[in-house]
């Protein structure tokens, strides 16, 4: 059962604090991707409010009134390249974005396919793409008066988000589970964050709606079951890879992107920001976008059961773990064409290996994109001809040694 906390739109909407960044004078409002209910600019933790009646959780995108004329500034840097398409012009700021896509030949020609880039995420300032999120959660919660800001977190995006609360001056909470890595815990800890512990994922949830419900914070992911996508301003600050891609790729990107996937916030992201290019007619095509998972669930959705049941199973790959599905990942993938595709953790740790002697030192749950591509080629639905990009969504420095990471 779908629990809702708070109502719709939240209470921080009319708060009376002075704006420290300015949003986007062209931000119109969202809309569900759903059903397309059109909504003011304000606060929806739970998703669209009419699919969240009827126990159907559902994303909101945002929605503008024009698209800009140019898809950079060539005076800015990083993300900030692109603040005409964010919902916010100006936005706490550690450096996020610029990071790599660089053409793997040897490897391409190792699998026997055109061309793979890799983009490289883990050289945001916290070391993954969470932090394109975090930096316009955090901006958020500055601007509607809130003091604290909660994350449920298997480790990369609460140190994220960690990093940026501190640079903001808010107070931060991480809620997370026993499996949390000491790397991760050292890293939130050091910036002054509280960490929460709860007994499993779902208990992580339950506990950030009663902070939202009692404390007045303000949360930058979900905590619905089933769930909904994280903040839906942050969300827009993933759409800047496929940004960075297009003009480090050109006009004709690539042909396929395959995507470590949990809840989808990333693969939601990224499918936007294609087509939001497309709709400016900087491209023709919005590439195939696929899902890399450690279990059949988002499979197991694309193939008949509900988007709203559970999934269970157990991974190493922790940052792509999790038993539910959310909407807005299904619909990334049906209207681009794409598919998820099922790895193991063996292969992929063989295939973290192999990446670092290609020159690429990937977090594990980052390295099923390679492994996914492997099964992707083997079973034809990738052809040799065709170009591909693998988002390496964080770097391996985070992760303890163990005794496969050096054979």
């Amino acid at each position: 059962m779908t629990k809702s906390i708070p109502s719709q739109p939240s209470q921080f909407v009319d708060a009376g604090n002075a704006r420290r960044h300015a949003l986007n004078p062209v931000l119109a409002g969202f809309s569900c991707i759903r059903c397309q209910l059109e909504l003011a600019v304000a606060d929806y933790f739970e998703g669209c409010p009419s699919c969240l009646a009827r126990g159907e959780p559902s994303t909101l995108r945002s929605t503008y009134s024009a698209l800009p004329t140019a898809l950079t500034d060539n005076q800015a840097r990083g993300m900030q390249r692109y603040a005409a398409w964010m919902p916010y012009m100006s936005w706490v700021s550690l450096g996020e974005g610029g990071t790599s896509c660089t053409n793997f030949s040897s490897l391409a020609h190792e699998l026997g396919v055109a061309a793979i880039h890799i983009k490289n995420e883990g050289q945001n300032p916290s070391g993954s793409h969470k932090d394109r999120m975090s930096c316009l959660a955090v901006t958020r919660a500055l601007d509607v008066g809130a003091t604290m800001i909660v994350a449920a977190s298997s480790g990369n995006g609460g140190a994220s988000l960690a990093l940026y609360a501190a640079a903001a001056g808010l107070q931060c909470c991480i809620v997370t589970t026993s499996a949390l890595s000491p790397v991760f815990r050292r890293a939130i800890i050091m910036t002054g964050a509280q960490i929460v512990t709860a007994s499993d994922s779902l208990e992580r949830w339950d506990h950030i709606a009663n902070m939202v419900k009692e404390q007045s914070a303000f949360p930058a992911t979900n905590y619905l079951d089933p769930p909904v996508g994280s903040n839906h301003f942050g969300l827009d600050g993933f759409k800047t890879i496929a940004y960075e891609m297009f003009e480090e790729l050109g006009p004709d990107l690539v042909d396929a992107v395959l995507v470590p996937t949990s809840r989808g916030d990333l693969i939601w992201g990224l499918f936007e920001g294609f087509r939001q290019l497309k709709a400016a007619d900087l491209t023709t095509a919005v590439p195939r976008l696929f899902a890399v998972e450690p279990f059949a669930r988002i499979s197991a959705v694309l193939g008949g059961e509900t988007v709203t049941g559970s999934f269970p199973g157990t991974t190493k790959l922790t940052s792509i773990g999790g038993s539910t599905v959310t909407y807005q990942a299904i619909e990334a993938i049906r209207l681009s064409g794409g598919g998820a595709v099922i790895v193991v953790d063996e292969m992929v740790a063989r295939d973290q290996l192999r990446l670092a002697r290609h020159g690429c030192y990937a977090e594990l749950s980052s390295a099923a994109a390679l492994t996914g591509l492997e099964l992707l080629l083997k079973d034809e639905v990738i052809s040799p001809d065709e170009t591909v990009a693998l988002i390496a969504t964080s770097n391996g420095y985070k992760e303890l040694a163990s005794d496969e990471s050096d054979r």
